[in-house]
């Protein structure tokens, strides 16, 4: 069990697991049920790439420097203010005999395990990264354990849009089996979701409709945004509202049905826990996708508004998640019309799989 949970490769401190950890230990050979994989390009978080933007004064290379340095450094890429990280592309290079994970040498593979748990060695300086955007062309090798969680790449969707939808891919999962509860109970709930537009927004809102959901809104922070995810339909509303400003959203929702039975915050930004909580009905649920959130601002919220609700904590990791999200793509033309909005998932084709480098995918949940 310790070394399928990588309790092995964790070398400070000792007797946490490595998410918790320090450093780990990146030494390129597997061990027996260890994945070694070639990588290809980086994905960070949503929040993780912010606040290093914003730290940073919007410098590409300090940027670029801070990320190089934070996985030289810790072994991992865990950025210490948000505690996210992100995920990774790349090519199986080595497989122990008695890994349990399926993979073969050749697999082109995601990973849906966060980067901060995720052995990683970078060797070429990420020096194809302009430090502008999430997904980070880049060389090196990272190490997969036992209990990793992985998916081999699709042929008929370009790396870069799969690399976008897997980041979040728990968002829709988790959304979806919220809704079908209720609807098992012969309800059709109604749903919201801030940050409707981005990656985990859009996909949330369309397993929301799929799972049986009544009435869905989104809520988005500008004109733009506004104007893209009414072209999508996949909200029976959208309405244009500051996420941090509880008491502006709640006011615009109690003139347009009231508090939602669900809300699901996808925003990449601090400071959304109370309109969140402020706009879920008593007895209803909020689901927080975002490590931008401060979970203890969200328990002492809610207690304040006195609100009733049940506040989960946004999982990466469902059942089937990977495969819901890649189909939501597939089938919702909605969800890929919103994905296509960022540059390079779709200009480039299966055919052509070189990493982009620029790029942010707006708001989304984090790893």
């Amino acid at each position: 069990m310790s070394t399928a949970l990588g309790l092995h490769r964790v070398r400070e401190p000792r007797g946490v697991l490595p998410q918790a950890a320090l450093r780990l230990d990146t030494d390129p050979r597997p061990a027996p049920d260890e994945v070694r994989v070639d990588v290809t390009c980086l994905n960070l978080d949503a929040a993780s790439f912010r606040q290093l933007r914003e730290a940073h004064g919007g410098n590409g290379d300090a940027v670029r420097a801070a990320v190089c340095a934070l996985v030289r450094d810790r072994g991992k890429m865990h950025n210490p203010v948000t505690g996210s990280g992100g995920m990774l592309i790349g090519t199986v290079a080595e497989v122990g005999p008695e890994s349990p994970l399926g993979l073969r040498p050749g697999d082109r593979v995601a990973t849906l395990v966060s980067l901060t748990l995720t052995p990683l060695e970078i060797t070429d300086g990420l020096r194809d990264w302009d430090g502008r955007g999430e997904r980070v062309p880049a060389r090196g090798h990272a190490i997969l354990f036992g209990r990793s969680v992985v998916a081999v790449l699709p042929d008929d969707l370009p790396d870069e849009l799969s690399l976008s939808v897997l980041d979040v891919c728990g968002a829709p999962a988790l959304t979806g089996r919220l809704v079908a509860s209720y609807a098992r109970d012969g309800a059709a709930p109604s749903v919201l979701v801030l940050g409707a537009s981005g990656k985990s927004g859009s996909l949330s809102l369309a397993a929301a409709r799929r799972a049986g959901a009544g009435r869905v809104v989104g809520v988005v922070p500008d004109a733009a945004e506004e104007a893209a995810l009414t072209a999508a339909g996949l909200a029976d509303e959208v309405v244009r509202a500051d996420a941090r400003d509880a008491v502006a959203l709640h006011a615009l929702l109690e003139g347009r049905g009231g508090p939602a039975d669900v809300t699901v915050v996808c925003t990449d930004v601090a400071g959304c826990e109370h309109a969140a909580i402020l706009a879920t009905r008593d007895g209803g649920t909020v689901a927080f996708f975002s490590m931008a959130t401060s979970f203890s601002t969200a328990a002492l919220g809610a207690e304040g508004l006195g609100r009733d609700v049940t506040m989960l904590i946004g999982n990466g990791y469902q059942p089937g998640h990977s495969d819901l999200a890649l189909g939501l793509v597939r089938e919702e033309p909605g969800v890929r019309a919103l994905f296509d909005r960022v540059p390079g998932t779709a200009a480039r084709t299966t055919a052509n799989r070189t990493p982009a480098g620029a790029g942010a995918v707006g708001n989304g949940a984090v790893r």
